[in-house]
């Protein structure tokens, strides 16, 4: 029997959890980080179980999860056959609707509780339906095949229409006479008559390509061994007609045609039944549908093993936003009106690994944070580089591509194609007023720099510059991404390697005062201050190593120097990567001059043609190799360093069928 569950009312308390709810995504937005989340047990009666998974799954804040320290206390698992029966029906449902055509993804109309017994029912339908679908398809199938089969015997046929004989004769064995069908290269054609005409045949050529031709040989039977040695010699290939091809070619295409316009019709009416099929159980399908969708929630439970149990009670057990605790828990009292103990409580710190991570970002950084997931999922407590990403990745691609005109370009194509983009239209906008904003600081307008004046400097005019603020740039941005690195050890609890370890602040130091120490190197001024800050980071680096490393003797020294200095090297190797974006800002401006040196050899016609070819080459390939490049900055010299990226996307439990 199905039970409607009673619905929920809003109240001034739930208006208030909203607005907090509302504020703690805007904290998380600006602090970087996941929501923070709560590990959630939910205790009932087991027969209660499948309304509470609705209730769970329609609030869309409760992601299920597997304890394995409750497995043993509670080793029943009250939905291991309702879930087997679920997957069952799911699969069968999908091959009908599938088959049908018929959209089974739709959301319910009234909340109801699905019995095991209402499942097995529909899914012993759906089985009967699947096999009448079956039955269809494999007909359907067959018939397709046929009409191939006729389609590319009447091509073949094409090839002997210029015979006027009964093609019959051509195959088998006559009783007199000794008739041939094949191919020979045309090279060898006319000998090969010459040849076979001292044996008493005739060979008579009637199509074939630019190298072969198709022959007929005919002769009175008796000289066959003396015909195939000659044949041999003559690169001689038999061909065999197609046993359809039994009569004159005409008629043999008059029953070919009609044989296909008859398979045509047989579609056609299978076809016609297939649509009465899906008009006559359309409305079955669709309330099949709903059904699925309502039992969705309990069977996943299952699934995941969230749901344990012992006699009559049942527990559920999973991860929700903090902020969300207030909202589910008065969503069960008003929903699920039974009897239920709701228990929560802080992540340990082991649990770090296994904590679902939820980032909300405005629509604007989605693309963004899309990027960042290519990556990487953050883990649970680690700084979401969303935001970070985003505007480093704005500025360096406008730093690397710095033109109005080609940035005004992406502009109009990102604004008139943003339904087609989709989400992705904010990122094509934000990278063209990046380009225009450096295009003006160059003064560069599709190329041409004598159009507006620079509010900066034109890259050609001094690349020396350009090189020095690429380099500046680099290290402050390792200098970040490192602050960043050693805010989430902290975070995870691994305060030694966040304080002394390569990546740490310890290597932190030692990357400054080896540059700062560089830097008063050239003007003369080092001395016993600049090296005492270099060996103090380092001897503290060096004793951390020595006590993580587990080699024994002169190899754990061995082990400590090369992993200091393979550390020195990737932060000095890593900041030298950052001078690409100098290089491609000088090469932007190169490609363009290139341009212009070949549009003046040419006519004024072809000199404006080469000028708006040009533009699109740079607009098209520079531009996807700048974002290239932007975007392994982005992973390798700034993700590799802070970003573990080995997070769990929060997965909420939901009202849909999975696919």
């Amino acid at each position: 029997m199905l039970t409607p569950l009673p619905m929920q009312r809003i109240t001034l308390h739930m208006l208030k959890e909203k607005a907090w709810v509302a504020w703690e995504i805007l904290w998380g937005m600006f602090t970087f980080t996941p929501l923070p989340m709560q590990r959630v047990t939910l205790y009932m009666l087991k027969e209660e179980a499948p309304a509470a998974a609705i209730v769970l799954a329609e609030s869309g804040v409760f992601n299920p999860e597997s304890f394995p320290a409750e497995g043993e206390s509670l080793p029943e698992r009250p939905a291991a056959n309702y879930q087997e029966l679920f997957s069952r029906t799911r699969l069968r449902l999908q091959k009908v609707g599938e088959y049908l055509g018929v959209n089974i993804h739709l959301p319910p109309e009234k909340m109801q509780l699905v019995s095991e017994s209402e499942l097995a029912a529909l899914n012993d339908w759906l089985g009967e339906l699947w096999r009448r679908c079956a039955q269809l398809a494999e007909k359907g199938r067959q018939l397709d095949e046929e009409i191939r089969a006729v389609t590319q015997l009447d091509k073949t046929l094409d090839t002997y229409a210029q015979l006027d004989v009964n093609l019959g004769l051509l195959q088998g064995e006559l009783q007199f006479l000794d008739v041939r069908l094949g191919a020979i290269p045309k090279s060898n054609l006319k000998r090969l008559q010459e040849a076979i005409g001292i044996a008493g045949y005739i060979l008579k050529p009637f199509a074939g390509s630019e190298a072969t031709a198709l022959v007929v040989l005919a002769g009175v039977k008796g000289n066959e061994r003396q015909v195939q040695s000659v044949l041999r010699a003559a690169a001689y290939r038999p061909l065999q007609l197609p046993p359809e091809f039994q009569d004159h070619p005409q008629r043999v295409r008059q029953r070919l045609r009609a044989q296909r316009q008859r398979l045509q019709e047989e579609r056609l009416a299978l076809a016609r039944e297939t649509e009465s099929l899906c008009k006559k159980h359309e409305r079955a399908l669709l309330e099949g549908a709903q059904k699925l969708v309502l039992a969705a929630p309990y069977a996943m439970l299952g699934d995941s093993l969230a749901l344990r149990g012992r006699g009559g009670l049942a527990t559920v057990q999973g991860w929700v936003p903090t902020e969300e605790i207030g909202l589910l828990q008065e969503a069960l009292q008003k929903r699920f009106g039974k009897p239920f103990v709701l228990e929560t409580r802080d992540p340990a710190l082991e649990e770090q690994l296994i904590v679902p991570s939820l980032v909300r970002s405005p629509p604007w950084l989605q693309p963004f944070t899309k990027l960042v997931h290519n990556y990487g999922v953050p883990r649970y407590g680690e700084l979401d580089p969303s935001w970070l990403f985003a505007l480093t990745f704005i500025a360096m691609f406008g730093m690397m591509f710095g033109d109005v005109g080609h940035g005004a370009t992406l502009l109009a194509v990102g604004w008139g194609y943003r339904h087609r983009l989709g989400s992705y239209a904010p990122l094509v906008l934000s990278l063209g007023v990046s380009s225009c904003f450096f295009g003006f600081l160059y003064g560069s307008v599709f190329g041409y720099e004598a159009v507006i004046p620079p509010l900066w400097m034109a890259p050609l005019s001094n690349p020396q510059r350009m090189l020095e603020v690429a380099l500046f740039w680099g290290v402050g941005f390792i200098l970040l991404v490192t602050g960043i690195g050693i805010r989430n050890r902290l975070a995870a609890g691994r305060y030694a390697e966040a304080l002394l370890g390569g990546r740490g602040f310890a290597g932190c130091l030692i990357y400054l005062s080896v540059l700062y120490g560089a830097f008063r190197w050239t003007e003369g001024l080092f001395g016993s201050a600049e090296a005492t800050a270099i060996l103090l980071p380092l001897l503290a680096l060096w004793g951390y190593q020595w006590h993580q490393v587990q080699v024994p003797g002169m190899g754990r020294i061995l082990v400590v120097l090369i992993e200091s200095l393979e550390m020195l090297m990737s932060y000095f190797a890593n900041t030298l990567s950052f001078l690409r974006v100098a290089a491609f800002s000088l090469n932007h401006v190169a490609l363009a001059l290139a341009v212009f040196a070949l549009a003046r050899t040419m006519e004024p016609a072809g000199h404006w043609i080469t000028i708006v070819l040009g533009n699109l080459f740079i607009l098209i390939l520079e531009g996807a190799i700048v974002a290239i490049q932007v975007l392994r900055l982005e992973y390798y010299e700034g993700f590799s360093r802070f970003f573990s990226g080995d997070g769990r996307a929060f997965q909420p439990l939901t009202l849909a069928i999975p696919k």
